[in-house]
């Protein structure tokens, strides 16, 4: 095999609008080895908004729909076929005014509430967390949980931690087993909060510091299998743009943790940069021209910023 693989690429990739097709050539040397990239930064999202968890996910177990246990099954074919390795729920701007208690029992005696982030819409609450992890067994994935900092408490999530990981017989554990689940869940990521320096809460720098350092003393994972090796790590808010208030945002976060006390911890930031070209999104999700392409990749290099 060659050690050298030599690669045609149009200057329209990269330069938006471009005025005429530029040929630009690029070697890469595969007899060396590169960085490392972490299959965890292909992970996915799945959102309360629009359809994407209702009939996008979730059809209902009585649906015409194949589907196992109510989970689509076209859905678990496509994306156990892309080896998503983790998955983000139950938002976003959702999982600030998300309460994992109306998601839990027999789907017959959940209450309906309003999506207010998203359109006022009825949330049913019929995909609550035990269809998440079934959803996430059956595509092969682990879950990165975005808990409630915005409009929830430390204690409700604390309790929704228990509810889930633990293997002592506490009430949580009897009522998770009663709904199905006698084996505790494992999590792998915990996210506090949600872009909480906007729908999240608008909190400073200072603000969400605070909460962050309550969330992550009290909000534990007890799974006997997560205590050593494989640690639920804790995710929190990171800025939203390269812009100097971000790097306020991310400097206080990270001196803080720089000078933390054994009380409290995290493993890292969630980066939240939207490769859009403007706002609202005007470009069409399918369909679109090289142009649109090549601005979406050039808007997407702002990542580096961040």
């Amino acid at each position: 095999m060659a050690s050298v693989l030599t690669f045609v690429l149009i200057g329209l990739m990269l330069t938006a609008p471009a005025v005429a097709a530029e040929k630009v050539e690029l070697s890469v040397d595969v007899s060396k080895a590169g960085a490392k990239i972490d299959r965890n930064i292909f992970g996915q999202f799945a959102e309360h908004l629009g359809h994407g968890v209702y009939e996008g996910v979730w059809v209902g177990p009585n649906s015409s729909i194949p589907n196992t246990r109510g989970i689509r099954k076209d859905v678990v074919g496509a994306l156990k076929a892309l080896r998503v390795p983790n998955v983000r729920w139950p938002g976003g701007c959702f999982a600030d005014e998300y309460h994992w208690r109306r998601g839990i029992g027999p789907a017959g005696q959940r209450a309906a509430t309003l999506n207010p982030n998203w359109g006022g819409v009825i949330e049913p609450n019929t995909f609550g967390i035990h269809e998440f992890m079934d959803f996430l067994d059956q595509i092969g994935s682990e879950a990165y949980l975005s808990v409630n900092v915005g409009s929830g408490t430390p204690q409700e999530a604390a309790e929704w931690l228990e509810y889930m990981t633990t293997a002592q017989p506490t009430a949580l554990a009897k009522e998770r087993a009663a709904n199905g689940h006698p084996a505790p869940y494992k999590v792998a990521y915990l996210g506090v909060g949600n872009e909480s320096w906007d729908c999240g809460g608008n909190m400073t720098p200072d603000y969400y510091l605070s909460q962050l350092k309550i969330y992550s003393r009290f909000v534990r994972n007890f799974n006997p299998a997560q205590q050593d090796k494989q640690q639920m790590l804790k995710i929190a808010v990171g800025p939203g743009g390269g812009e100097a208030r971000w790097t306020e945002w991310t400097e206080v976060i990270m001196k803080a943790w720089q000078n933390r006390q054994w009380s409290w911890d995290m493993q890292g930031l969630s980066l939240h940069s939207y490769t859009v070209v403007r706002w609202p999104p005007a470009y069409s999700s399918v369909g679109f021209g090289e142009t649109e392409y090549s601005e979406i990749l050039k808007q997407t290099l702002t990542m580096e910023d961040l």
